[in-house]
């Protein structure tokens, strides 16, 4: 007597799959077929935990917007002079960048040739222009350098932050997390704050 395999993807792992397939064929370039591949179960299958893989591209998404978003809501974020915010903020973008790589990989991939990767993108304008108004009001405050500016310095950190997904694997042999937040906080921060 044989039994038939089961199916034992949930929601989460067969998305971990369709993450690691976008990032490699890019979102247009992967279809229902090469999910199915990757994961080793049926289309169907597929189907029975989403609608297709634009859902899949939302659930990924949204992870990674959810997770910088949640930065800003965190106590650090709000309260304190603006550069310490803005600092503490940069950190933590390094931070969920680095454990949530896959995912935030995906969202700075997207081109916005479909209505999931439009919204994403009006999500991550949204999140940096909080984070340029944070960038703004330290200026204000005096606390940054004046002769830089500001959409340029946000564009520039946010640069050397976003490169991190070309290049950061956390494999345990290199720079850890926290090694990588402490540098480009260094980094940033040492060209940034006025001398004291």
């Amino acid at each position: 007597m044989t039994t038939a395999k089961r199916d034992t993807y949930t929601p989460e792992t067969l998305l971990s799959v369709a993450v690691r397939v976008f990032n490699d064929r890019g979102y247009d370039g992967t279809s229902m077929e090469h999910l199915s591949k990757a994961a080793g179960i049926s289309k169907s299958s597929i189907y029975h935990h989403v609608a297709g893989k634009e859902e899949l591209l939302r659930r990924a998404v949204s992870r990674a917007l959810d997770g910088l978003f949640g930065i800003l809501d965190e106590e650090h974020a709000r309260a304190g002079r603006a550069v310490e915010r803005l600092e503490y903020v940069v950190r933590r973008m390094v931070e969920v960048l680095t454990s949530e790589l896959p995912y935030v990989t995906l969202l700075l991939r997207v081109r916005g040739n479909t209505g999931t990767e439009r919204w994403a993108l009006e999500r991550r304008r949204e999140f940096d222009h909080r984070v340029a108004e944070l960038l703004k009001d330290a200026a204000a405050d005096g606390d940054v350098r004046g002769d830089v500016e500001v959409r340029l310095a946000t564009r520039l950190v946010f640069g050397m932050i976003n490169s991190l997904v070309e290049w950061y694997r956390p494999d345990g042999r290199g720079m850890g997390e926290r090694e990588v937040a402490d540098a480009v906080v260094r980094l940033v921060f040492g060209g940034l704050r006025t001398q004291e």
